[in-house]
């Protein structure tokens, strides 16, 4: 019979990017707007403002 486990075991790592990033539509000022803001809140390490960004690029094109 073997001895249970008394200590934690270390964390398990996920990768981050699973989905990658929408692409912006071309002549489409909304979706440049977006990815521009986009870039400028990753730079800035504003991941909440990137996931937002790329929620509404997802959503945008509906609207196309």
């Amino acid at each position: 019979m073997t001895e249970p486990t008394r200590y934690s075991t270390p964390p398990v790592e996920l990768p981050l990017h699973l989905i990658p990033d929408p692409l912006p539509v071309e002549d489409c000022a909304g979706c440049v707007e977006l990815a521009s803001v986009r870039d400028r809140a990753r730079a800035g390490g504003d991941m909440t403002t990137v996931t937002d960004c790329n929620v509404f690029l997802r959503r945008h094109p509906e609207g196309h």
